[in-house]
């Protein structure tokens, strides 16, 4: 049953960065005709993702998480998949970034 929400979480997040990748591809390419609604929602998005509040709630969940696994309440595997969650997260642009110049120069 656990594995199920983690499957779910990783899900959820991938989801949740398919929009930033967009965003980041109709900027480079520029934007095709009719598409300024979806531009500015992925934007929008990305800028809740990656903004203050988003922040401090991945610094929250990281000392919440940390401390769960010092006092032995937390298994450090699940620890790990909240660490890991919060790098894919912020480090989404880079990812997409790296992934587009390897998919350019292989061109």
């Amino acid at each position: 049953m656990y594995r199920r929400s983690i499957v779910r979480s990783a899900v959820a997040i991938i989801l949740a960065l398919l929009p930033i990748g967009a965003a980041a591809s109709a900027a480079q390419l520029g934007d095709p005709a009719g598409s300024g609604v979806v531009v500015s929602a992925a934007s929008w998005l990305q800028g809740t993702l990656l903004g203050t509040l988003a922040t401090i709630v991945a610094v929250i969940a990281v000392a919440a998480v940390g401390f769960g696994m010092l006092t032995g309440r937390i298994n450090w595997r699940h620890g790990a998949v909240v660490i890991l969650g919060c790098f894919v997260l912020f480090g989404a642009a880079s990812i997409v970034g790296g992934i587009q110049s390897t998919a350019q120069s292989a061109n």
